[in-house]
């Protein structure tokens, strides 16, 4: 088994529709709108799939326009990454992973819809499935095709994933289902990310065969400077190229200080998607 870097040619990418009302409150709108948008503006490098509840079909449908494909699938909500399917291949044969999805950690609950999107996804596209026994979420690794991978410690190894698991028992199932001969075991995601429990998407990603790129922080005075320089000290005793993005975007939203990590960008076709939030160094970022 292998699984493929995110840079890595695309097939297609599969999106969900924004639809937890006690997430978004009345900022719903808002959040479909940018999902829309983002729909879009993928479409013009690689074929889209929103799935979206039945009765969102419509309303996702307009707004996201003709070159987007929406199809119908029970959902809790939007978080793809985390929920869907995870793609390998045994030689020639692709094979999608139905892994377990908790909620986080049971701290978003009902997600039995969300649970189950992984495998209605898989049959609906016609791919050969693989159900996997272990609590995973997308967004908790980053590999970069050629069996190295690296996730943090403080998500992959909390209790409220896989509490009957040991470390090794988890590095084995990597090894097994995803092709991963070495794993850079960071010990930290963001101070502020407690929704995931620290995800390596924010603070790590794969760009080519070895290549890795760190989050970084340029304000001593925060948890992160300290956090995410010991991330850098674990990963430079691998064998990787290192890249580091020094800034970490802190925001003021909706009356909540926020952190915008710029490192969780979306590797397209021909494009990088990086989310930005107006600081003084979007620009900057946007131009390495």
């Amino acid at each position: 088994m292998k699984m493929p870097g995110e840079f890595a040619r695309h097939e297609r990418t599969v999106i969900c529709w924004p639809s937890r009302v006690d997430l978004y409150n009345d900022r719903m709108g808002d959040a479909r709108m940018a999902h829309a948008a983002l729909a879009r503006t993928i479409s013009a490098f690689e074929p889209v799939t929103m799935i979206a509840n039945e009765t969102d079909v419509e309303r996702a449908k307009l707004l996201c326009g003709d070159t987007v494909d929406v199809v119908a699938l029970p959902i809790d909500d939007s978080w793809f990454r985390d929920s869907g399917p995870i793609y390998v291949f045994d030689g020639e044969k692709r094979i999608a992973g139905n892994w377990v999805f908790n909620g986080w950690g049971e701290k978003f609950p009902p997600f039995d819809k969300d649970a189950a999107v992984a495998k209605k996804w898989v049959n609906l596209a016609g791919h050969e499935v693989r159900d996997i026994n272990m609590v995973f979420e997308g967004g908790s690794i980053t590999v970069d095709g050629e069996g190295a991978l690296a996730t943090t410690e403080q998500c992959l190894l909390n209790p409220n994933r896989n509490p009957t698991l040991s470390k090794e028992a988890i590095a084995s199932m990597l090894q097994q289902e995803l092709g991963a001969n070495e794993i850079v075991w960071l010990p930290h995601g963001l101070s502020m990310d407690d929704d995931t429990d620290g995800h390596v998407d924010n603070v790590a990603c794969f760009v080519a065969p070895q290549t890795i790129v760190l989050q970084g922080c340029d304000d001593p005075s925060t948890p992160d400077f300290g956090l995410l320089a010991e991330n850098r000290r674990i990963a430079e005793q691998h064998n990787l190229v290192i890249k580091e993005v020094p800034v970490l975007p802190v925001v003021q939203f909706g009356g909540k200080t926020v952190q915008v990590p710029y490192l969780n960008f979306y590797l397209v076709n021909g494009a990088v998607i990086v989310p930005v939030c107006g600081h003084a160094a979007d620009d900057d970022v946007l131009a390495l």
